[in-house]
């Protein structure tokens, strides 16, 4: 951090705009206002992903507004990690540019972090009306709950883009962060597999302002990958152990199968799934231990 650092705020929202002219204005007077009619004192960090309209000019020198430019698009991750790492205030709030998310409540998203109710507040979406609706929302669905089943925990909405948290919370998952979309399922695992309360409120989801950047196919893979990559770094068994019991339920039941049936001969198959799942849980297990022993340093 460079060492001209003011005084630290309350709150910074960090608002990526990657070709958001049209609309990044009002934004902006909609989150000044709210934070306004409030006592925290606050900024806004825009991020200019490599707008190529002008995204940048039209919020430079406005109340309230820092704004930090990257030459070219680098991702929505990207920008929301960088403008964490630059940002003054207490606690951090990620939103968009693009109209969709009421971001008028973000003092009651701030005011549940004051009140020690959750270490990160997430803005669960009551429906999904973004484009490619028919396809985003089985896929989102399948991934939330596959989520739910790696880290053993509810969770209403995986990837909403209305967030907030306390910066010194999310400090140590900011490398983690990926350069996409992806991002914001990343700091909800990482929050849920170290423990850290997670909690979601209610909200409306309007249509999108402009055009989307979310690619149904890869991003959906790059979403599935990452939950399993994360859940993988923090509790790896959770991803193992079922793999590995499974391999060796099968090979055990192979073994059982070939002695009836081919006089007390085991097939190379049947050791094979027995080996494969034994050398998995081993694998399983080192994993969780290194897992544990780099928390404890």
């Amino acid at each position: 951090m460079p060492e001209s650092r003011p005084a630290t705020l309350d709150v910074t929202v960090v608002l990526p705009a990657y070709n958001e002219a049209g609309h990044v204005v009002a934004e902006v007077d909609r989150i000044s206002a709210a934070l306004k009619a409030t006592d925290y004192s606050f900024e806004i960090l825009v991020v200019d992903d490599g707008s190529t309209d002008g995204t940048g000019d039209r919020v430079e020198g406005l109340p309230f507004v820092r704004l930090l430019r990257f030459p070219t698009n680098r991702g929505s991750g990207t920008a929301r990690r960088l403008g964490t790492l630059e940002a003054y205030g207490r606690y951090v709030v990620w939103t968009d540019a693009d109209m969709t998310y009421p971001n008028e409540r973000i003092p009651e998203f701030i005011d549940h972090l004051v009140d020690g109710k959750a270490h990160q507040v997430v803005g669960a979406r009551r429906s999904e009306e973004g484009t490619y609706k028919a396809l985003r929302v089985p896929a989102k669905w399948a991934i939330r709950r596959l989520a739910e089943y790696l880290t053993s925990a509810r969770i209403p909405d995986l990837n909403s883009g209305l967030r907030a948290f306390s910066r010194e919370h999310a400090q140590p998952f900011l490398g983690l962060l990926p350069a996409g979309f992806s991002c914001v399922t990343t700091i909800t695992l990482a929050f849920l597999a170290n423990g850290l309360f997670v909690e979601y409120l209610p909200i409306d989801y309007a249509p999108r302002a402009g055009r989307s950047h979310f690619h149904p196919i890869k991003d959906a893979y790059r979403y599935i990958l990452q939950v399993v990559r994360m859940v993988t770094f923090f509790e790896p068994l959770r991803v193992f152990a079922p793999l590995a019991l499974t391999l060796i339920t099968a090979g055990v039941f192979k073994i059982i199968f070939d002695i009836f049936t081919k006089s007390l001969r085991i097939t190379t198959n049947a050791t094979m799934l027995l080996l494969s799942g034994l050398i998995l849980f081993s694998l399983g297990l080192l994993a969780d231990l290194i897992v544990r022993t780099n928390r404890h340093d």
